[in-house]
Order: structure tokens, then sequence, then C-alpha cells
């Protein structure tokens, strides 16, 4: 059969992680994959990924591609890695890509969800997933706060690009909040690519405005004409990667591909 590129997505609890990327022997979603896949019999020296999230960011849709001489069949390898995978990363699923494949680059379009959880106190089956914030903001302020996002934009007032002096400009599809039952909220954004803390920093100026921190007014200045918001972020495990997107054909995405930049 000979080696193959395969495109594989993942899910993964990023609580115990230090992140996606390798840093060394310190543990991270990257290093536990390339250590199953030596297990496989794997002799790459690093697998590619749609893009990086940051410790405690969480993953249902995280795209990973790497080359393997593995002549058992997609199903095989799915259980096999699943396997030798820890608890808190699961393969999702298993496909054979095209050889110049690249999941980050042939990336079309990425989606992105937080989850805020309005309560008083805390509470210990959801906390590690969502953003407990009090007092709850009101929903028709975030809901227009997220429609201020759409569009291609510069986004400077909300993160910053993975390389010195690159590009802030970026384009929003879609942006919105979801209610949830019992204080639940979610916000899905859905982007060409994004800045490094966008969506982290998106979330935070969004409750500030939902709470009645910050004017719709001010959130428009920033988005319109970079106008300086106030600093933060909102915590790192209310946010998942949700789902990478690709063009029908991988080649045709590989012929017009575009550098997106890494993320949260």
């Amino acid at each position: 059969m000979g080696t193959e590129r395969y495109k594989v997505t993942l899910a993964y609890d990023g609580t115990s992680f230090f992140g996606f990327q390798r840093q060394g022997t310190t543990r991270t979603v990257q290093l536990e994959l390339e250590a199953a896949l030596r297990a496989l019999n794997w002799q790459g020296k690093t697998i590619l990924s749609s893009g990086r999230t940051d410790s405690g960011v969480h993953a249902s849709g995280q795209v990973i591609a790497f080359d393997l001489d593995w002549p058992h069949g997609t199903e095989i390898l799915f259980r096999a890695l699943n396997a030798k995978l820890p608890e808190d990363v699961a393969v999702k699923t298993v496909e054979v890509a095209g050889p110049e494949f690249h999941p980050r680059y042939d990336a079309t379009s990425r989606c992105y969800r937080y989850q805020l959880l309005f309560a008083p106190s805390r509470d210990p089956l959801r906390d590690r997933y969502v953003w407990r914030v009090w007092p709850p903001c009101e929903v028709d302020r975030l809901q227009a706060a997220a429609r201020l996002l759409h569009g291609t934009h510069d986004f400077a007032a909300f993160g910053t690009p993975p390389r010195p002096g690159g590009s802030t400009i970026r384009t929003v599809f879609s942006a919105g909040w979801q209610a949830g039952e019992e204080g639940m909220m979610w916000f899905e954004v859905t982007a060409n690519a994004f800045l490094y803390h966008m969506v982290r920093r998106m979330v935070f100026v969004q409750v500030q405005v939902g709470q009645q921190r910050l004017s719709l007014d001010a959130l428009q200045e920033a988005v319109e004409k970079v106008a300086p918001l106030t600093p933060g972020l909102a915590p790192p495990q209310g946010l998942a990667l949700k789902e990478v997107q690709y063009a029908r054909d991988l080649m045709t995405a590989h012929n017009r591909r575009q550098v997106a930049p890494d993320e949260e």
C-alpha cells in the first residue's frame, strides 16, 4: 500500500495540557499524539495541525495530518490510535488525504465555541468548560455586540498576529450567541482565520458590553477604527475549537493555498 497522508479529526479536554504545540517534554496534545504514532511505527519528525490552542483550551474538531506506511486501512488505524492515546484525547475520524494536503494552509474557515455560565457561585460539574460570569449579561446587548463583529475588519484591538508585522485583517463570516438551559450561553464565531487570543478577547469585550460596563459604540469604534479597549481576556477553559472547514477538492485548496495564522 505504501505511505499515505492521513487526515485525522480530534477532540481533547485541554484542562491538563499546556496547549497543543510540542514544548520539549511538557505535556501537550502534540506530544501525546506523536508518542501514540511512534508506537505504530511512525517515522516522521512532526505532525501537521490546523492551528495551536492555548493551555486549558479544548477542541472537538482539531485537524491534524501525518504520513504513515499503514497497510491495515483507516478503520484499524482509528482504533489503534485511540487505544494508544490517553483518556483526554480521542480520534473522531480518520481518512486518506491527498499527498499535498495541509490542515492549516488548506483550511477555508475555522469555528470556535465559547461557553458562559451565569451563576453566582461555582459549579464543580461545569466550571472546567465554562467561564462563570456574575452578574448575568443582557442577552440583547450580547447579540448586538456579536453583530458588530461580522465582516472584514482590522481586528488589531482583539489580538496579535502570530508573526511580528503580520496582518491583523480577518474576515468573520458569522458570530452570534445562543442560550442554553440553567444559565448557559455560548458564542460561536466562524472566520477565515484568527489572531492570537482573538476569540477570548472578543468574548471578554462582549461580556463587558452585556454587563453595561462598555458601550456598543466603543465596541464599534474598536472594530471599525481599531480604537483601544479595556484590556482583558476571557479565561481559556470556556473555549473550544469546534470545526475546521476545507474545500471539497483538497487539491484545489492546495493550489490556491493561503497562509492561515496560528490561533487560540
